[in-house]
């Protein structure tokens, strides 16, 4: 026994010590000290040595497992530590090469042009809100003093969800005007932006879907020469002081006097051109005095009380801002287009 004991540990030691894998390894190790293997059927036959022999044996059998468990955790650690020599060798990064830059987001220029916005208007005083984009038509019209019959109310302009013609993809900001007068307090000073839509064929300046900068003042002694003070001091902010305004007589329902304010074309500096249709002019927003009907709906006194409103087209607001030609650019996310900014 003694002989075959030593064989195991000669055959093993050296089968061992040409172990290129770990799958080879674990192979060696269930060979010899596995359940079956050749070690533990040696030791079952301990049995039939004399007592004499039995503890002889049993130590050097001991020896012989010992010896050959340091040999596998050193077969182990030497071949987890090719491994590991072999992928940094694969992995290894030559630090001297110039590194690829990271592409970055840009703010799109219509948010950019928002922010802004926001700032000279909250700079002013005013809040801003926010509101629902599927809107009752009691709030987009009922409430602005549109009535049944009016034109923006027809189907070919608004987008309806039912037969009653009830509920809607709001049309306008304006029904932020009539939320804020039933919940605020007066005085009232508040900007509302948001997505609006309306059944407008796409071109250069004309989309379906757009967004809309709502604006609105109600407080004791408010004139109409507050509303152009306001506004001219807006677009002098942003576009730069010198900027070309005129304010052009126009009729909405909800306000009474109306106007249409406009800016100088961009694109041409009032020549005309595509982007302004010829007229040298672009549509910034339209504004006026708050209808007294408007008011008294609201349970707020007319004869005490006066306000302004206005609504902004955020998107002609960044083209003017950021001199961009086609509205239709905004939307396409153009990578290109929006790394410009």
């Amino acid at each position: 026994m003694k002989e075959t004991l030593e064989r195991i540990r000669q055959e093993a030691l050296s089968a061992l010590e040409g172990t290129q894998a770990a799958q080879e390894l674990e192979a060696l190790r269930v060979k010899y000290l596995g359940k079956k293997g050749e070690l533990t059927a040696v030791l079952k036959q301990m049995g039939r040595l004399s007592a004499e022999e039995r503890p002889v044996m049993g130590q050097l059998a001991n020896e012989v497992r010992a010896s050959l468990e340091r040999a596998i955790e050193t077969a182990a650690k030497k071949l987890e530590s090719a491994a590991l020599e072999a992928r940094l060798k694969a992995e290894a990064v030559d630090v001297t090469i110039p590194g690829q830059s990271i592409r970055q987001g840009r703010k799109h220029p219509m948010y950019l042009a928002l922010d802004e916005i926001k700032d000279i208007f909250v700079g002013m005083g005013f809040t801003v809100l926010d509101g629902p984009e599927v809107e009752l038509a009691e709030l987009n019209f009922d409430r602005l003093n549109a009535e049944e019959g009016h034109p923006s109310r027809d189907w070919s302009d608004t987008f309806y969800f039912d037969e009653d013609s009830r509920v809607m993809l709001r049309s306008q900001t304006s029904p932020m005007q009539v939320r804020a007068m039933d919940s605020m307090e007066l005085p009232i000073r508040i900007i509302a932006p948001g997505r609006v839509y309306r059944k407008d064929e796409v071109d250069a300046t004309h989309s379906p879907m757009f967004h809309q900068v709502e604006g609105m003042v109600i407080d004791k002694g408010v004139t109409m020469a507050d509303l152009k003070g306001t506004l001219n001091t807006v677009v002098e902010q942003l576009y730069g002081k010198g900027t070309v305004t005129r304010f052009r007589p126009h009729h909405f329902p909800f306000t009474e006097p109306s106007c249409e304010m406009d800016v100088q074309c961009h694109k041409c500096g009032g020549a005309g051109c595509p982007t302004c249709k010829g007229e040298g002019w672009i549509e910034l927003l339209g504004a006026g005095m708050i209808h007294p009907n408007v008011l008294r709906m609201a349970h707020i006194d007319p004869e005490v009380y006066s306000g302004w409103a206005f609504g902004m087209g955020l998107e002609r607001t960044a083209m003017r801002r950021f001199k961009i030609a086609d509205l239709r650019l905004i939307f396409e996310n153009d990578v290109r287009f929006l790394e410009q900014f």
